[in-house]
């Protein structure tokens, strides 16, 4: 039963996770067709940034509100949350503002301080919409996740396009078009999912309820999956300004290359990749509490499992991608050119090993999280992501040009999914660990039971 579960969610979460993506590749045609390989490079060039803030305020807030939840430690972590998180979202939005026009002077594209301050307020909209998704996930419900997802893509095409094509002609006006529409698609998105979190029923906080205590653990289980996400858009960021550096002193089109890489190349690896997310998204509640009571056997077990069925839904796509990758250039991204859309299909041929290596660090971190290792994962992300900016800049040097940042990404992914590996064979029982951060102690210290949440919020 608890198998048919554990599917079930995944294959929701996975289905609209693979939805959503489409929807995103989908878009990436007629985006690029309207902005072309140079607006599309500075369309990417935006976006590492946002990811950083995104990731402070928002990264690691649905796995560690869903393991406080489904652990049963603290079914209202939410709460706190939001206000905790609201702010820092308000933080980032502020944060992205002044930052917009010195992050554009270093990348050396003045278009990009306008996008960076119409895509700010992106960054509040998403910590709302987190916090929710980690609710819903920590009661075992995944339709929110996957519906929120859909519908961000949705709002996000259809208003892209039609802004898009509104201003077309004028390069960095359809951009900034581009951006701003990702703004709404938050906005709507957070507006639904608030709706539907104030549409289900919940339950009162308990009589012995300490709000410093929740807030502790909150961010006792969020922070550190917050820093472990933090790396890959800090090392994107970096990555846009090295790499765009180190080519320009070789290539003239230097914007237009990092835009193939990241806007194209990059999207269309990511595809596959989106199936895992369902399978790393729904093993937090399912080992959890395994992890909670002791069962450190019974918990790697299942983290075993879903690793086995990501392999299994991550190797065939990857086979899928490296055949099929100047196909998709040609249909996906026709309006490239001839030598541009060879350089598409030889850069995802690269990193079609990536589909199986990023999806399998996207379910192992989340394992982790789950046997109260987060800690762990951060560690490993931040030295793989080390490892692949380094390795950029010595590839790119050499005179591998883009290439060679594909190939960095590809290193990146695997140390990363080792290391991980590594801690999970040898997780240990951390439940003695993870009560130190229950709110309710001080009560089980008075009465050594767990008290009903029946009272007052």
């Amino acid at each position: 039963m608890k198998r048919r579960k554990y599917l079930k969610d995944a294959l929701v979460l996975s289905a609209g996770g693979l939805v959503s993506k489409l929807l995103g590749a989908v878009y990436r045609i007629p985006l690029t067709a309207l902005l072309g390989s140079g607006g599309m490079g500075v369309y990417q060039m935006v976006f590492p940034l946002y990811c950083m803030l995104l990731t402070v305020s928002a990264a690691g807030i649905p796995t560690g509100i869903a393991r406080m939840i489904s652990s049963g430690e603290c079914t209202f972590a939410e709460r706190p949350a939001f206000r905790m998180f609201g702010m820092a979202g308000l933080a980032g939005w502020l944060v992205m503002s002044a930052l917009a026009v010195p992050l554009s002077a270093a990348q050396g594209e003045p278009a990009v301080a306008a996008c960076c301050r119409l895509l700010a307020p992106s960054v509040f909209f998403v910590s709302v919409l987190a916090v929710v998704r980690g609710y819903f996930q920590g009661t075992g419900n995944m339709f929110p996740t996957a519906a929120t997802e859909v519908a961000e893509q949705l709002v996000k095409v259809v208003a892209g396009i039609a802004l898009c094509t509104l201003f077309s002609g004028d390069e960095q006006s359809s951009v900034a078009a581009a951006v701003f529409a990702v703004t709404l698609s938050e906005a709507a998105c957070a507006a639904y999912g608030v709706a539907l979190y104030m549409r289900a029923p919940k339950r009162r906080a308990p009589l012995y309820f300490n709000a410093a205590g929740v807030r502790r653990a909150v961010l006792g289980y969020t922070v550190p999956l917050t820093f472990s996400a933090m790396a890959m858009p800090l090392g994107q960021l970096i990555e846009s300004i090295v790499v765009v550096a180190l080519l320009r002193g070789g290539a003239a089109d230097a914007t237009a290359l990092w835009g193939i890489y990241s806007g194209c190349a990059v999207t269309l690896v990511n595809l596959p990749v989106s199936l895992s997310y369902g399978l790393a998204a729904a093993g937090v509640p399912a080992i959890s509490p395994l992890a909670r009571r002791g069962d450190i056997k019974g918990a790697k077990s299942l983290a075993a499992r879903s690793l086995a069925f990501t392999l299994a839904a991550s190797l065939p796509c990857a086979v899928a991608v490296f055949a099929f990758a100047p196909l998709a250039a040609d249909i996906i991204f026709s309006s490239l050119s001839g030598p541009e859309r060879a350089l598409l299909a030889s850069l995802v041929r690269i990193m079609s090993v990536s589909c199986v290596t990023a999806s399998l660090v996207q379910t192992s971190s989340a394992c982790l999280a789950a046997l109260g290792r987060p800690a762990a994962a951060a560690a490993n992300q931040w030295l793989s992501v080390a490892v692949r900016v380094a390795l950029s800049a010595a590839f790119v040097s050499s005179g591998m040009s883009v290439r060679g940042t594909a190939a960095a990404a590809n290193i990146c992914y695997l140390v990363a999914v080792l290391l991980n590996l590594w801690y999970i064979i040898g997780a240990r029982d951390e439940g003695a660990k993870a009560g130190l951060l229950c709110p309710f102690r001080a009560c089980r210290r008075r009465c050594g039971t767990h008290h009903d949440q029946r009272s007052v919020l």
